[in-house]
């Protein structure tokens, strides 16, 4: 059975990297995607795109930051299409350097990206999905949550955080939501354009071009994930290059 045709999938920075690659996946599968992110422009490409693949996609220019930006794009989507059946909070960002140099204002970037942004599509779309009667988050974590290296200490707290509240609401979700961790190890993305610190940032620049492997690797979890049964809750894929660490 398909399990993804006709679904309406909310997808948080979307605009890029894994967002991009799993708005692309699902629109060739048959969802309805609703795209979020920063740069309106490259929504505006993206949604163009699936269109002409003979997808459906609509977006709207958002800041995980603020909550009411997420509330409007969960209203979007129950607007247009009556529904929400999945939300992916995929915005991150990951601007690491060492304690030592302070980047106190990195970090609560890091923090209001990373972990309230979750949380802030928590609370827009739970209230929906008790509503409706069923619903999936699914939550973009790293394998940062699973070690922690130097200079991504602050990074590597987020991404715990954001395991930690995930698998605190599958235990609350019941037995009609579904909540999985998509956790991702080096993919090829614009996460390095971050980095502040030249010798961090040509540091993880050389093993992405060595060891990273595609979005699309990411893209397909997230859609094993989706395409389960409603009764079966994926709760964690891990997904990394066969040569990381």
């Amino acid at each position: 059975m398909d399990h993804i045709k006709g679904k309406v999938i909310v997808i948080t920075g979307a605009s890029s990297g894994i967002g991009h690659a799993t708005a692309l996946l699902l629109a060739q599968k048959g969802a309805i995607v609703v795209l979020g992110a920063r740069n309106v422009d490259k929504l505006e490409q993206l949604a163009s795109q699936i269109k002409a693949e003979g997808g459906q996609a609509m977006y709207a220019a958002i800041d995980v930051t603020q909550r009411q930006h997420l509330e409007k794009l969960v209203a979007l989507a129950l607007a247009t299409y009556g529904k929400l059946d999945v939300l992916i909070n995929n915005a991150g960002i990951a601007p690491i350097s060492l304690l030592d140099e302070l980047q106190v204002e990195d970090w609560d970037m890091m923090i209001d990206v990373n972990i309230k942004g979750v949380l802030y599509g928590i609370a827009a779309a739970l209230p929906v999905f008790r509503k409706q009667g069923f619903g999936h988050i699914i939550n973009t974590a790293s394998t940062a949550a699973l070690k922690v290296t130097p200079a991504a200490a602050v990074y590597s707290g987020t991404k715990f955080a954001v395991r930690a509240i995930s698998e605190g609401l599958r235990q609350e979700a019941g037995p009609n939501l579904r909540v999985t961790i998509i956790t991702p190890g080096i993919i090829k993305t614009n996460l390095v354009d971050s980095i502040a610190s030249p010798g961090i940032k040509a540091q993880i620049a050389e093993a992405m071009d060595n060891i990273a492997i595609s979005p699309d690797a990411i893209a397909r979890a997230m859609a094993y994930a989706i395409e389960q049964p409603a009764d079966v809750d994926v709760s964690e894929i891990v997904v990394r290059p066969t040569a990381q660490v």
